[in-house]
């Protein structure tokens, strides 16, 4: 059965001015030209007969006046809804946690329909529940209000909301990364969510059907809430020029998320940037070699369109044969498929140029191509019409090579993996210019480090000042405590860091309790 959603403004299903109809991935990856026809000419309302079971869904699209209306209804309902005691907001987010626990399935199965292998919706599914926990939300409550009692003067700080949070998540991971939106919602911010018109589904499901329920049974205001689709040119200049908004959390490429971020601070709005990634991987003489080439093979998880997965590695040159034998062991199991076979990690590649150019310019500066490098069908077939790519491994000698290359230097949206060996002479401290390199990377979004050794550890993260989570001996996509989110320089902007957007989507205020205030009025404060 066909899935069908409406937008949703100020609290009603609305129509919208057209429909954008979601073709199952796998059928675009069996045969892409009929499938691309059938959409089209559904969108067009060209398709004659029955509409096949193929088609998972339609969607609404909005214009620039139905959009409009949803930044009203947020902003008309972010009075009330910022007043609803933490606790509740708190129940609401628990709500939403325990019914994607139990629509667990369904929310795979719709990723997989928009393109995502099974193995990668169930990681995204799984950050969801990471970031909604029981653990999560009680360390928020501790942010949100701090009291003390200094040279007897009684004192808050306070986190108050922003006010009206508009949201634009990528296209690559739109379910999953949308669900951050739902920690604006926590701190007491109303929501104005836009799915890509490009793969809509996830996001309507798990806002329409979950979150808003979530609402409802709370009692939260008409427009807390409000779901819309559309160009995003159009609807993120109107959002950027309405003095209805607040906040503008975009997930995307680093100029266009860069460019977006300094039009909102003109427009005096805060940007949430969640951009490009280029994460560092090191691998010490004395690492878990075996757990490391693990990890390290994450990076081919949907062919590398994943920002946070690991981009490139510095290996140490003890251990660089020995490591690089078992992650091609590991690698070697890596195949394509269609996203619904639980063996499956790579996706379709859409750009395949960059990955030509990027693999030519390694290969002609003397890089050695350790295995791939080659377009592949569906089924591991050499297909120079392929929609996949073997995954790629590349071996660099030295630090001063590396800086030389696109692959180590830029963010890999394809597989290919640089491994760079750090060469023995390049310094009499390894460790300090390994540090440096990772120091000197634009990107700044996760870092990896595998030692054995505590002092080599305490130096990572001591000295390590880029980028917004460091990993230390766990695997690079492990889902943990801290936010998943979050990067310094072109990963996240000026104001980039590790990202609660709760945190980021509320200001700090604090309040000072004169000694005249009676007792009974002033907070309980324990000194």
């Amino acid at each position: 059965m066909m899935r069908e959603y409406k937008l949703f403004i100020d609290g009603e299903d609305v129509e919208g001015n057209g429909w954008t109809y979601v073709v199952r991935a796998s059928e675009f990856i069996r045969d892409a030209i009929p499938a691309y026809n059938l959409k089209r000419g559904l969108e067009l309302g060209k398709h004659v007969g029955e509409i096949p079971s193929s088609v998972a869904a339609r969607c609404a699209w909005a214009n620039r006046e139905l959009c409009a209306s949803a930044l009203e209804s947020a902003r008309r309902a972010s009075k009330e809804y910022s007043r609803l005691p933490f606790e509740v907001r708190a129940s609401i987010v628990r709500q939403c946690n325990r019914e994607i626990r139990k629509n667990y399935e369904t929310i795979i199965e719709l990723m997989m329909i928009e393109g995502h292998p099974r193995r990668l919706a169930e990681w995204e599914t799984d950050g969801i529940l990471y970031g909604w926990d029981d653990d999560k939300i009680a360390w928020h409550k501790e942010q949100f209000e701090a009291s003390h009692v200094v040279n007897g003067q009684r004192t808050q700080l306070l986190r108050k909301a922003d006010g009206v949070v508009c949201l634009n998540p990528p296209q690559n991971a739109a379910g999953s990364n949308s669900a951050l939106g739902l920690l604006a919602l926590l701190a007491g911010n109303t929501l104005v969510v836009k799915a890509p018109r490009s793969c809509p589904l996830s996001v309507m499901y798990i806002w329409r059907d979950i979150v808003q329920k979530a609402l409802e049974d709370h009692g939260a205001p008409v427009g807390t809430l409000n779901i819309v689709s559309g160009e995003t040119r159009d609807i993120m200049r109107d959002w950027i020029d309405s003095p209805l908004v607040d906040d503008i959390m975009f997930f995307g490429s680093s100029d266009v998320g860069l460019a977006i971020g300094q039009e909102c601070v003109a427009a005096g709005k805060k940007p949430v940037l969640e951009l490009a990634g280029n994460d560092g991987f090191v691998v010490w003489k004395d690492a878990d070699l075996d757990a490391a080439a693990r990890s390290l093979s994450e990076c081919f998880y949907g062919s590398a369109q994943i920002c946070m997965v690991p981009k490139y590695a510095l290996i140490h040159p003890a251990i660089a044969e020995e490591f690089t034998e078992k992650l091609m062991k590991v690698v070697s199991d890596i195949k394509p498929g269609y996203p619904e076979d639980p063996n499956t990690l790579l996706s379709p590649v859409l750009k395949a140029d960059l990955f030509y150019d990027f693999l030519a310019e390694a290969k002609s500066l003397g890089s050695e191509v350790l295995c791939g490098g080659n377009r592949v069908n569906v089924d591991n077939e050499p297909d120079t019409m392929g929609l996949f790519f073997e995954p790629t491994i590349v071996k660099v000698e030295g630090l001063d090579n590396a800086r030389k290359l696109s692959c180590v230097n830029e963010e890999t949206f394809f597989p290919l993996l640089p491994i760079v060996v750090v060469g023995e002479n390049e310094t009499e401290d390894l460790l300090e210019t390994v540090i440096d390199f990772l120091n000197q990377n634009k990107f700044g979004l996760r870092n990896s480090l595998w030692s054995a050794s505590a002092e080599v550890a305490q130096k990572f993260v001591a000295y390590v000042s880029n980028g917004g989570q460091l990993k230390i001996n766990d695997p690079h996509l492990a889902h943990s405590y801290v936010s998943s989110h979050g990067g310094t320089g072109l990963s996240g902007g000026t104001h980039g860091e590790m990202n609660y957007p709760a945190i980021r989507t509320s200001h700090l205020q604090a309040v000072v309790w004169g000694r005249e205030v009676p007792a009974h009025v002033r907070p309980d404060m324990t000194v």
